[in-house]
């Protein structure tokens, strides 16, 4: 059965909306720093922050089975109102950087309602051509993630305070969208029992296992790469004494290309095949890594930033591709939580790669550290292509 074609784009724009406010930290991190009296160094901990709440909140979605038990548009409007809410603390002018930490987990927390649960929607909706719809919607993601760097070039006009009011009223909107116009999809299959071991004996599968690795492999370099994009172009431009460069702008550009990176991928899948497009994107993601150094000692504006894009498209293009892979290969009861748990360990390994690379930025010429990002790509390759028996 053909889905209603209001569906993909609803959901394709809540989860834009809602998934902004995921860097809305980032993009105001100057902003953060001067205005509470943090330390530079603030950058890693309120990223990692963000996703160790999302871990937290994906790994207690999973365990509890919420997605699969419950209406999956009602747990996206609940998770989208409290996650508003929480991003939008962050401008009060008594916070300290606990309390800004303890906002941005609860922001991550509530996320993990928003990320998966769009995903797991989209999967009851669409049956085939699943790779391309989620293609769209990881898209989504990106240009939401990178939205706040957008808004933050603009604070010229706007306050950085009206980055977080902007995010969290977007978020809400979303919320909204999905609860109001998109209803349980006809593939939905409702888990009537609490199984709390679901999320671990799904791993007893080859199949889920080797998709699951390789989406490992992909984490361990995407959001550490995105954090440090920012900081990535400023240390180019002091190395080479390069001015008028508007950081914040190129970030939103080199990041928010992904999306459409995400959507070729998807079409470009459905002759390629899933897995071998996913594949491809993690090699070309891998090599970026091991080829950075080469490239932050060109004294070419144009060319470091050329590079920059082209790592940004393909560190992301994968990523619907092995949520695809993961939903497939899922018992279709526990499907909401199969995208979940792998999520949860995901973002989980996001936070060792970016407080590694944070830990390591004194010890290590900055044109050399982009290097260790390669170690995921080339684990998770050899995880996907891994013989089993």
């Amino acid at each position: 059965m053909k889905p209603p074609k209001h569906i993909l784009p609803i959901i394709v724009i809540a989860q834009f909306f809602c998934t902004s406010l995921w860097f809305a930290g980032n993009g105001i991190m100057d902003d953060l720093v001067t205005n509470f009296g943090l330390k530079s160094t603030a950058l890693g901990h309120i990223t990692s922050a963000v996703q160790f709440g999302f871990i937290l909140g994906t790994l207690l979605f999973a365990m509890f089975t919420l997605t699969d038990r419950y209406s999956p548009s009602k747990v996206f409007l609940v998770s989208a109102l409290l996650g508003a809410l929480c991003n939008a603390g962050v401008i009060w002018q008594g916070n300290t950087l606990g309390s800004i930490l303890g906002l941005r987990f609860l922001t991550g927390f509530f996320l993990a309602g928003i990320y998966p649960v769009g995903m797991k929607i989209a999967a009851d909706y669409f049956d085939k051509g699943l790779g391309k719809s989620l293609s769209y919607l990881v898209g989504a993601l990106v240009i939401g993630t990178a939205l706040p760097h957008l808004l933050k070039g603009f604070t010229s006009i706007f306050s950085w305070q009206s980055v977080l009011l902007t995010t969290s009223t977007l978020t809400v909107l979303g919320g909204v969208l999905i609860v109001t116009l998109v209803p349980n999809g006809p593939y939905r299959k409702s888990s009537l029992h609490l199984d709390l071991t679901a999320c671990f004996t799904i791993f007893k599968k080859p199949n889920f296992r080797a998709a699951a690795f390789g989406y490992f492999g992909h984490m361990w370099e995407l959001y550490t790469f995105w954090a440090f994009v920012p900081i990535m172009l400023h240390a180019y431009t002091q190395a080479h004494g390069h001015t008028g460069l508007n950081i914040s702008l190129l970030s939103f550009v080199i990041i928010a290309l992904g999306g459409l990176a995400c959507v070729i991928g998807g079409y470009v899948s459905q002759k390629m095949g899933v897995k071998k497009t996913a594949a491809t994107a993690l090699l070309l993601s891998g090599a970026c890594c091991l080829l950075s150094p080469l490239f932050f000692m060109v004294d070419s504006e144009e060319i470091f930033v050329g590079f920059l894009i082209f790592w940004g498209m393909v560190v992301i293009a994968d990523s619907p591709l092995f949520s695809t892979l993961v939903a497939q290969n899922a018992p279709i009861e526990i499907k909401g939580t199969a995208l979940t748990i792998v999520n949860s360990i995901g973002f989980a390994i996001t936070i060792i790669s970016i407080q590694l690379i944070t830990a390591l930025q004194p010890a290590i010429q900055f044109n050399y550290l982009y290097v260790i990002l390669a170690i995921g790509p080339i684990l998770g390759l050899l995880g996907l292509f891994r013989k089993r028996s």
